[in-house]
């Protein structure tokens, strides 16, 4: 990667930097040479190498100035807040206090203490007009403060110059992801022999593996001139979570089958492809790792963490599955 947009030497601030695409984005920081720094609501610890870690709520705006003016970051990573997409009444102001107040006082406090860029984390579930006659209502409270949040990033950038830029990753999957998504629950149902219970599996999507994504988040962190716009990171390529079980049933070949059908479709499900176009002229980025090299990266992972906690519990005599 070019040394003019790996980070090299900025000073990086990242928020909620404990999550799946903010553990992978610091490390590979660190990894390029970036000084790295995290804010979470609770204390941590030493859980990154080379990452200062910093106690923060966003939704104080007092206190968030306080500890921006110490970090003085050059540029900002967004990704703090409520990751959950299910529609219900009790996620209304956790998704509104932690995904958009959050996102407008950071937008304001960089845009008074000045910074060389902001990334904001967009969402491919924000509603997108599909005619002149739709309006788009979002689904869930969850997507409602993602689609404002992007909006409020581009009108900072409009009305005040702010320099941000909306980088929206697809479906991202790989090691180290919430083990109640998708992907690592039917790993980990079938690696212990247990049949993963899912809906349909017609619903299709566009998947992109990690580390292809956290690439694309720093060639969106440096790269010149794209102040202003929102970039999809996806593979652009359409699989349904039928296919993909049954590639990852392949790989494991531990005799559990996937129960198609135990468990109900989620309404309002979108479908949709990312504009790689747009992030090759814009960005200069692809996606490089096939669904296939993905996924069985994606197991192996599974799998060595299932023998690591296995040699841990039995003195190392344990044998590896």
């Amino acid at each position: 990667m070019d040394a003019a947009i790996s980070g090299k030497g900025s000073r990086v601030l990242v928020t909620g930097g404990s999550g799946f695409l903010g553990s992978h984005l610091c490390r590979r920081l660190w990894e390029l040479g970036s000084e790295v720094h995290c804010t979470s609501r609770i204390r941590r610890v030493g859980e990154n190498p080379g990452v200062k870690w910093w106690q923060c709520d966003w939704t104080d705006l007092a206190a968030s100035k306080k500890i921006f003016r110490e970090i003085n970051p050059d540029v900002i990573y967004h990704f703090a807040g409520v990751v959950t997409a299910t529609p219900t009444l009790e996620l209304v102001l956790p998704a509104f206090h932690s995904l958009l107040q959050t996102t407008v006082n950071l937008l304001t406090i960089a845009t008074e203490e000045g910074c060389r860029r902001v990334v904001l984390a967009g969402s491919l579930r924000e509603p997108r007009p599909s005619g002149l006659n739709w309006e788009p209502v979002p689904a869930s409270p969850y997507e409602a403060a993602k689609w404002a949040g992007s909006g409020y990033g581009r009108m900072f950038h409009a009305l005040y110059g702010t320099p941000v830029v909306v980088l929206r990753p697809y479906m991202t999957y790989g090691p180290g992801q919430e083990i109640n998504k998708l992907i690592p629950s039917a790993v980990l149902s079938m690696l212990k022999r247990e049949s993963p219970k899912l809906s349909s599996g017609r619903w299709e999507a566009d998947w992109i593996y990690i580390d292809d994504v956290i690439e694309g988040l720093i060639c969106g962190g440096w790269m010149p001139d794209v102040e202003g716009c929102t970039i999809d990171l996806g593979s652009g390529i359409f699989t349904s979570v039928r296919d993909m079980v049954n590639r990852l049933e392949s790989m494991i070949n531990s005799g559990a089958k996937p129960l198609f059908g135990a468990l109900p479709d989620r309404p309002f499900e979108p479908m949709r492809l990312a504009d790689t176009a747009g992030a090759l002229a814009k960005i200069g980025w692809k996606a490089t790792t096939s669904l296939e090299q993905g996924l069985q990266q994606t197991v192996d992972w599974y799998r060595e963490q299932q023998s690591v906690m296995r040699r841990d519990k039995t003195g190392g005599t344990a044998p590896v599955s």
